[in-house]
């Protein structure tokens, strides 16, 4: 039987953990590194070890994993004097599950060649619960015989694999997907204030909605935590902008732009104006609560004005 290759994970956190410890259970071989050390504990604990710099960790990797914030941090720890591809190996594959940039993508794919090494883009889709499920959608760029000797790992931790061709389709593929997430965000709060607003239970409508041509990921699995009040803190509206960004910006180099895509940007902008980077993408919603002043919580909302709501406005 085949080993398995000595894997070292940069970036453990919201997505990197689970994808990190899926694979440490089903015994790869890993080293793993942070910015904050306590991300990787339960990690440790499985039996990882702990690096105490990129350079180190890579040093010995057959494979090297990123999941990190974005096209900033993947160019830092990709491209610095201490990255990754100042110090990795021949013949060493790097795969970067992050969200990033389709000209990052095809310059980190250029760049690995160079230095005898391989590259496969690979950002992943459906959230932390899916992750750790090991059941992500998964969308690979890159060298398609690169994607084949390393289909063991995607298989660990997605459900949904995607070769996608060429480095940069990935990224392509996953912020298409984004968009229609981050629109549908936007939407949801409309879609739910108009029953509340009518005096349907919001519990009836939020049903009616998954069981209409109207129902998507937002409504199937990011409903709740709007009636709970928290708006979805694993994913920040930090995070939804710089996709954002993003997406836009391929639209413009292909040649023309998005409507909704510069219309949600614009809204998701505003919501991270009034609540900060780290609010969670639903805050999108709201902006609407706030402009209508009716909470969106079960069973008919509760209006702002009352003494409860501000048991709801942490």
């Amino acid at each position: 039987m085949t080993s398995k290759p000595q894997l070292c994970f940069i970036g453990v956190g919201n997505m990197g953990n689970p994808m990190a410890e899926n694979l440490l259970k089903a015994g790869f071989p890993m080293t793993v590194f942070d910015l904050n050390k306590d991300k990787a504990q339960n990690l440790i604990s499985l039996g990882a070890k702990w690096s105490p710099s990129i350079a180190e960790g890579v040093a010995n990797a057959h494979v090297i994993m990123t999941s990190l914030p974005g096209p900033a941090q993947v160019e830092d720890v990709m491209f610095s004097q201490s990255g990754v591809l100042e110090h990795i190996k021949p013949s060493a594959t790097i795969i970067d599950t992050s969200t990033s940039s389709v000209e990052l993508a095809q310059r980190l794919f250029r760049t690995a060649i160079s230095k005898n090494a391989y590259y496969l883009e690979a950002p992943v889709t459906n959230a932390v619960d899916f992750a750790a499920l090991g059941r992500l959608s998964i969308f690979v760029g890159g060298a398609e015989d690169c994607f084949k000797r390393h289909q063991s790992i995607f298989e660990v931790i997605g459900e949904k694999i995607f070769y996608v061709g060429p480095a940069g389709n990935g990224a392509t593929i996953k912020l298409l997907t984004n968009l229609l997430w981050f629109v549908s965000a936007a939407a949801i709060g409309e879609g739910l204030m108009l029953g509340a607003k009518a005096g349907i239970p919001l519990d009836t409508v939020w049903a009616a909605i998954k069981s209409s041509a109207g129902n998507s990921w937002v409504a199937e699995h990011d409903v709740p935590s709007i009636f709970a009040g928290h708006y979805d803190p694993s994913f920040s509206l930090a995070l939804c902008c710089k996709d954002l960004n993003l997406i836009n910006e391929i639209a413009k180099q292909q040649g023309y732009s998005l409507t909704m895509g510069a219309l949600a940007q614009s809204l998701f902008a505003d919501a991270m104006a009034k609540y900060g980077e780290s609010a969670g993408e639903l805050y999108v919603a709201r902006l609407l609560e706030e402009r209508v002043g009716l909470l969106l919580r079960p069973p008919l909302g509760i209006p702002l004005t009352t003494p409860d709501s501000k048991n709801h406005l942490k």
